[in-house]
């Protein structure tokens, strides 16, 4: 209500207790087209395009399949030097299961560390850069819709034309 002041006694009664956990799913290797520049975008930064061209993905329990071709990614570089991203793409189980996949996140560093990742001729040290990603699954009632049902992070390293992405199940 408008005007009402909370108690400050009124506190959780586990929340504090309920540490972060998290377990390894899997690990993509996502081969990229040369990537396009688009432009600056009325001030707000630089639009890339990048265009999957697929690869694979492969965990534990038999999570195992290929990233389908086609999908895309649309980084963002800000102004002030930090990639935003913007992926989706698909994969397909080796049982023949289509996953979409959508990721969101942040890469960035310093800006000579940062031309030597999107002149893309060398691997770069990921230790150098900062690429996480949060990311969704879109999966179909079955075997793997418990991916549509928790929160996943993602930990990147990129090499010339390609990414590789490893997740983890935020329990």
């Amino acid at each position: 209500m408008a005007g009402e002041t909370l108690d400050p006694n009124l506190q959780p009664k586990k929340l504090q207790e309920m540490l972060p956990q998290f377990e390894y799913v899997m690990q993509t290797r996502v081969l990229t087209a040369p990537r396009m520049v688009l432009g600056d975008l009325g001030g707000t930064g630089q639009r890339l395009m990048i265009t999957v061209t697929g690869g694979d993905f492969e965990g534990p329990n038999g999570l195992k399949g290929r990233v389908v071709p086609g999908g895309t990614e649309w980084p963002l570089v800000r102004p002030d030097g930090i990639g935003t991203i913007d992926a989706r793409y698909t994969f397909e189980t080796d049982d023949g299961v289509f996953i979409n996949v959508r990721n969101t996140g942040y890469r960035y560093g310093p800006a000579e560390v940062m031309a030597r990742v999107a002149a893309n001729a060398e691997i770069v040290d990921p230790n150098e850069y900062y690429f996480r990603t949060y990311t969704v699954f879109e999966a179909p009632v079955g075997r793997y819709d418990w991916l549509s049902r928790f929160v996943f992070f993602g930990i990147a390293e990129r090499h010339p034309h390609l990414l590789f992405v490893r997740y983890y199940r935020l329990k």
